[in-house]
């Protein structure tokens, strides 16, 4: 359909429906899978019954022909309180650890082709070294929790996070021993947002890397995802060099702030992106 681009949709941009309904909406607009934020409302990992809809979510995929990959950005999932906390940065990220190894377990049991993380702000209490032990420290124990047959493990750049670009992530990805399956989810927003060169290099420096693609639009400078159009990147370009790459994953529309019409944004954006791929 995509020309070997698999486009995908996110659920946390279809935040005000069922979970079941957003994979019937993403896949009757005709996207290739979808990118699962466990959140209270949409796979809940701390809800009674985990087994039983972890397989009814299976089935659901597997009858509509949707890929997944799990994200794990929910805002405030673990602390009513404080968004995205505690994060493997704080003193008690035990509670963040808990959560990612519940995202690997599901995402083991849907046959998810990445699980998707980020490293988390560091606190103003926490000095920089001892943020970066700890993240060092927690991501290999997710490396060892994903073993040899859970999904790939991407960590996400986020602007704002103690790893926000290409960079730190190589710089964590060396301290961490290279390991086999941990790469990078790279949000293609964030790219023109902060990183030097162009989106379709960074796509390039990345590519045997790669593990799981997000996709928005953003301007320098910026760092909020906005529909495709309304932003500064030239979409054609980047495509085709996710296709050069050899990329095969989902590449998933990340709008996290359009549910209040997300069939209607859902469906410009795969407009937008199958024409993109005609240039």
């Amino acid at each position: 359909m995509s020309g070997g681009v698999r486009f995908g949709y996110g659920t946390n941009g279809f935040a005000d429906h069922r979970l079941s309904a957003a994979f019937e909406v993403i896949a009757g607009l005709g996207y290739d899978g979808v990118a699962l934020t466990l959140d209270h409302d949409h796979l809940d990992p701390y809800a009674d019954g985990l087994a039983r809809r972890v397989a009814a979510a299976a089935d659901r995929l597997r009858d509509l022909g949707l890929a997944v990959v799990i994200e794990t950005g929910a805002r405030y999932l673990l602390d009513p309180w404080h968004k995205h906390a505690p994060t493997l940065l704080h003193d008690d990220r035990e509670r963040r650890l808990d959560l990612l190894r519940r995202a690997i377990a599901i995402g083991a049991d849907l046959g998810a082709e990445a699980v998707s993380f980020w490293a988390g702000v560091r606190p103003a209490s926490v000095a920089e070294a001892t943020a970066w032990d700890r993240l060092i420290e927690g991501c290999a124990h997710l490396v060892d929790a994903a073993g040899r047959t859970g999904p790939p493990l991407g960590l996400e750049p986020e602007p704002g996070m103690l790893v926000e670009s290409i960079a730190d992530w190589r710089r964590l990805y060396d301290a961490l021993g290279r390991p086999a399956g941990f790469g990078i989810t790279l949000d293609l927003g964030h790219c023109r947002c902060l990183e030097p060169g162009t989106v379709p290099g960074s796509v390039r420096a990345v590519a045997e890397h790669l593990v799981n693609v997000q996709i928005d639009d953003m301007r320098r400078g910026v760092h909020e995802h906005l529909e495709f159009g309304e932003g500064e990147i030239d979409f054609p370009p980047v495509l085709r060099a996710l296709a050069d790459c050899g990329y095969r994953g989902l590449v998933s529309v990340e709008l996290p702030r359009h549910s209040h019409a997300a069939p209607q944004v859902a469906a410009r954006s795969i407009d937008f992106l199958r024409a993109a791929m005609e240039v």
